[in-house]
């Protein structure tokens, strides 16, 4: 069996000390470091660390160490923390409309076992995905949603997540704008994907946009969703090239292919605890 650790995310004024503050009371507790990595943004005087350790012989009870935490350290530095364990397993809900190419992809990995995390439902406007649910065994919940219903429906479904205490919540390419209070009841628990070329293709058909400008290069973002339309924390990007040669078949088949994998990159850096947010950044961990 695996061993469990124990992961903290420290963001707080940049000053002399912290890491040695910290790594102290590890080590005074008989806590064995295996991982530390830490930035400073010197625009913004802002220090950031991840610090993850073994818990084996550590002194503190798993259940102990954020009240230690704070109450001895946090003080001293104005931190803003949060606190993790590696052997947590993750409840993620997946909303879809009726492009396949994200949920195929997140199911696959899911099967594998690639991540330490349960699906206990797939959310839809559409009915179109239903049967890939039913093949994968995971409980697909439909919700019709219009500009009548919208409120409604939303109340429902953060009833249904609640319920089942959902954790983390990815639009594998579902066609719904959420509202600013869905949003704010998961704050950076939301995970969207998109092509990279906001704003200058948006619309409906971005990729025949950008074929008749002849672009060279698309891409795709994925970042936590805000209540700022397509603006939250950026998580992961990538970009393929493309030439005149390709169809505008070619630029949706490479579009997707990006989407897929940066989308499930992105949840495997946040399920491992190596995203820090503020300000309406990212640092992302190795």
């Amino acid at each position: 069996m695996k061993k469990q650790n124990a992961i903290l995310l420290i963001h707080c004024e940049d000053k002399q000390g912290i890491v040695a503050t910290v790594t102290e009371f590890l080590n005074s507790n008989n806590g064995n470091i295996v991982t530390l990595e830490q930035h400073v943004d010197h625009s913004q005087g802002m220090f950031c660390m991840r610090i993850e350790w073994e818990l084996e012989k550590f002194l503190i009870p798993p259940d102990k160490i954020g009240d230690y935490f704070n109450t001895l350290i946090v003080p001293r530095y104005n931190m803003n923390w949060s606190l993790y364990f590696s052997g947590y397993k993750h409840k993620m809900a997946i909303f879809v409309s009726k492009m396949s190419h994200c949920l195929f992809d997140i199911l696959a990995r899911y099967k594998a076992n690639e991540w330490n995390v349960e699906i206990p439902m797939i959310i839809s406007n559409h009915k179109e995905l239903e049967p890939v649910c039913e093949a994968f065994q995971i409980p697909f919940y439909y919700f019709p949603i219009t500009a009548e219903n919208k409120r409604e429906m939303e109340e429902k479904e953060i009833e249904l997540l609640r319920k089942h205490d959902i954790h983390l919540v990815v639009l594998a390419r579902y066609m719904q704008v959420l509202s600013e209070d869905f949003v704010n009841q998961f704050p950076n628990k939301i995970i969207n994907i998109h092509h990279s070329f906001l704003p200058a293709f948006p619309g409906a058909k971005p990729y025949h946009s950008a074929y008749q400008r002849g672009v060279k290069i698309i891409g795709a973002t994925s970042h936590y969703v805000t209540s700022s339309l397509d603006e939250g924390p950026i998580i992961e990007q990538d970009v393929t090239r493309v030439s005149h040669d390709d169809s505008i078949d070619d630029f949706i088949q490479k579009g997707k292919d990006l989407e897929k994998i940066v989308l499930s990159r992105a949840i495997s850096l946040h399920l491992q605890h190596k995203l820090l947010v503020y300000n309406n950044k990212t640092v992302v961990f190795d």
